[in-house]
């Protein structure tokens, strides 16, 4: 039962490093490439002045 147990938390740790792997080079690949049109966020910026 210990074998398996250990053998389980160790295939998890492997599947969470390349999750996070993946997720990183999606997060920097994102950054990088900005946005083409500004965010909702960004139009309402320049809409709205704030004091």
């Amino acid at each position: 039962m210990t074998r398996a147990a250990l053998i389980y938390q160790h295939a998890s740790q492997d599947r969470d490093k390349v999750i996070a792997k993946a997720l990183g080079q999606a997060f920097k690949r994102a950054r990088a490439g900005g946005h083409e049109k500004p965010s909702g966020t960004e139009r309402a910026r320049k809409i709205i002045k704030f004091p």
